[in-house]
This record gives structure tokens, sequence and C-alpha cells, in this order.
């Protein structure tokens, strides 16, 4: 899927809503995405596209009883936001929560729809990822993303193919194909980090270097950004699958199930990432200790080796005028000779104790 102007999310996150400002108050962000809007408007009988759409076609539909699914891409409009609002009879409070990109995921319940916010990735990087509003009621579906592109694709192509299943369910069987696509650009993500993983292991067995610790702790840091994403939609998925909601038929709570599990699975693959990157570092420190205890050993056979050496040189060099090998012909050789046996005979005792 395709992304556009994609920037990656800080860890630490900030309130762009004014600090006092009156609940459901809409912030224009000049820094976001226009917003663009796509209908389509499905049943048994087939489906019709509209790209781009408009208010007015919008609430045109909604009169005819006709169920549509209407996609916001870009959230850089607040005028155009609310106008959806009153044409969908939207809470203020809910669109709050779409306009204010930090929210938590979590599914909500109000009085004629129901509101989900989750964490939406686009399937090659960790730290790109974007808040997915999702609203729906008895004859619609709203979802609102940050930017152009998304994962939504396999489920537009069932729509069009006219699969019967999608085309006959209502919308809350809709909403959950789009959570279920969702959840499933994870998983690509979840494997990309695990390929880092192994290549980095590799690298700080065979080679450890410092390029190898920026890498690792970039990991890690995905790997907190996509828990954090993770975590509180089992409590969401919950909500929606055990729930006393009305909306929500039996039949799409078996579904939900399925998510749910996905969910789960998912955590438990980040957590055991998240251990093995901690593991890393570790080897990481190891490798680094065990490759200057090679160094010091070195520095210390060398050492002891020239030890006896400058102990003989020393004896030689001392200043006493009836020292009768510094005035023999072959004491000079002599002396080297015998340094150099000495030499030999230490490196043989260090590989005969294995210490080389």
């Amino acid at each position: 899927m395709a992304r556009h102007g994609k920037k990656k999310r800080s860890i630490v996150t900030r309130r762009r809503t004014p600090a006092g400002a009156p609940p459901g108050t809409l912030i224009h962000d000049p820094e976001r995405a226009g917003a663009s809007l796509s209908m389509i408007t499905w049943s048994t009988d087939g489906l019709e596209e509209t790209s781009p759409a408009t208010p007015t076609a919008i609430r045109a539909a909604l009169k005819a009883g006709q169920r549509i699914w209407v996609d916001v891409a870009g959230t850089g409009d607040a005028g155009l936001v609310a106008e959806l609002g009153d044409v969908f009879g939207i809470d203020p409070l809910a669109l709050e929560d779409v306009m204010n990109l930090h929210q938590r995921p979590k599914a909500e319940e109000f009085d004629t729809f129901v509101f989900v916010v989750l964490h939406m990735v686009d399937g090659r990087e960790a730290a790109s990822r974007e808040q997915f509003s999702l609203l729906f009621s008895r004859n619609w579906v709203l979802t609102f993303q940050e930017t152009p592109g998304d994962c939504l694709d396999p489920v537009r192509d069932r729509l069009r193919r006219g699969k019967p299943r999608i085309c006959a369910g209502g919308p809350d069987y809709l909403a959950y194909a789009i959570l279920d696509a969702i959840l499933d650009a994870y998983f690509p993500v979840a494997e990309k980090l695990g390929d880092r993983l192994e290549t980095l292991e590799d690298a700080i067995t065979l080679n450890p270097a410092p390029a190898d610790i920026a890498e690792l702790h970039a990991v890690k840091r995905d790997l907190l950004s996509v828990k954090r994403s993770l975590w509180p939609m089992r409590e969401m998925m919950s909500v929606l699958r055990d729930g006393d909601i009305g909306l929500v038929t039996d039949e799409t709570r078996r579904f939900l199930r399925d998510v749910h599990d996905h969910v789960l699975q998912l955590i438990d693959i980040v957590e055991t990432y998240r251990e093995l990157a901690s593991g890393l570092l570790d080897l990481y420190l190891s490798s680094l200790s065990n490759r200057m205890n090679e160094v010091m050993k070195v520095l210390t056979i060398i050492s002891t080796i020239f030890i006896p050496l400058s102990f003989l040189a020393g004896v030689w060099g001392m200043n006493f005028h009836d020292m009768p090998e510094l005035h023999a012909h072959w004491g000079y050789p002599a002396a080297l000779g015998f340094m150099a046996a000495v030499a030999v005979t230490l490196l043989a005792v260090f590989r005969w104790r294995k210490w080389l």
C-alpha cells in the first residue's frame, strides 16, 4: 500500500488541543494532510464507488436507506470533519477524539453508533503508524485516517468482487473486516523486526561493532512503538467481542474472537522479540568484554615473555669490570640465542597449557 508524506511518530506524544478548550473542540492543524472523501455503497446486488464524494451525496445516500462506507483520508480540514459529524449525527466528543491524533486504542458505544480508535501501520516500518478512527451504525461505516493510503485494499476488493458474506453482512461485519485487515498488517512488520534481530545476532556474534548497538536501539524503539499500539487493543477487542453492544450481531462476535486471538498472538511475538533484543544487548556487551579479554591475554603473554628477557638484559647490562662473557668473542650471539630459547620455551609452555 502507498504512503505519502509519512513521518515517524515520536514515542512521547503531545496533545494538540489547547489546555482549557471546551469539550468537543475541533482544532485545525495546518501541518496535517487535507481531507479527501470516498464513498462505497454496497449490497447483495453490487456496489457503487464515488470518489471524490461530497457531504451532500453522503446525506442523500443515508436518506435513501443505503448502506455506505465513507472513508476520510486526512484530518486537516476541521470544517469538513464537523460537517460529516452533522451528517452522521456523531457526538462532538467522538469528533474531538478523531481530530486529536494521540488517542489510546479503545472502543466506545454511543447512543446511535460505535466508535473505535486504533493504530494502523503501513506494513514496512513499525514507526510509521497512524491513528485510525472507525465509526459504524446500522446503515453506515465511517473511517478516518491521517494520510492517503492504507492497508484496506483487500476489504475493498472483496466488496468489488461481490463476496457473499461481506456484501450480505451489515456495517458491523464490514467493521470487523476492516479491523482484521489492520491487524493483519502488523504481521509483516513483526516479521521484518524479527529479521533485523536475526541479522543483528549474527553480526554481534561474529564481529560486534558500534553500529550494531545503534541498530539494536532502533529495533527496541520500534518494538516499543508496536507494543504501545497493540497492548490496549486487547481491551478494545474484548469490549467489541464481549460487551453488550446492540450494533454488533452474534455472528460478527464470532469473527471478532479471531481478531482478538490475532492481537494476543502479535503481543506474544513482540514480547518475545523484546526479550531477544535485551539478550542481544547483553550479548554485545559480553562480546566486547571477550574481545577485551583476548587483547589483554595477548598483551599479558607478551609481557610475560619479555620479563625474563628484560632480567637477562639487565644482568648483562650491569656496569661491572669483571664480567667474562662481556669480553668473550661468542658472548653477544650466545646471549641472543639464550634469550630466543627462553622466549620459544615460554611460548611452547603457553601452547601446551592451551593459553594460546
